[in-house]
């Protein structure tokens, strides 16, 4: 668990690739280290807090497509 004034100091980043309108999410390193994850549309909403080996997992697969969806703007499943 995270406390709310270790959120508070954290540096929030956006990826280049998201929308200039506020559309996306951000990520924030945490000590342990730890990876804490929001909607940058509502930043005073949950959060998701990553273990180092669950982010290193999430992002080899997000490199490697496994989470990309047909449709996905239109709620599409996963081609498998």
């Amino acid at each position: 668990m995270s406390s709310p004034d270790e959120l508070a100091g954290a540096v929030w980043r956006r990826s280049s690739t998201s929308a200039d309108d506020d559309h996306g999410v951000e990520v924030a390193v945490l000590p342990g280290p730890r990876w804490a994850v929001r909607d940058s549309r509502s930043p005073e909403g949950p959060v998701l807090i990553f273990t180092e080996a669950e982010w290193v997992a999430f992002s080899l697969g997000a490199r490697a497509g496994e989470f990309d969806f047909a449709g996905d703007a239109e709620g599409g499943s996963p081609e498998r």
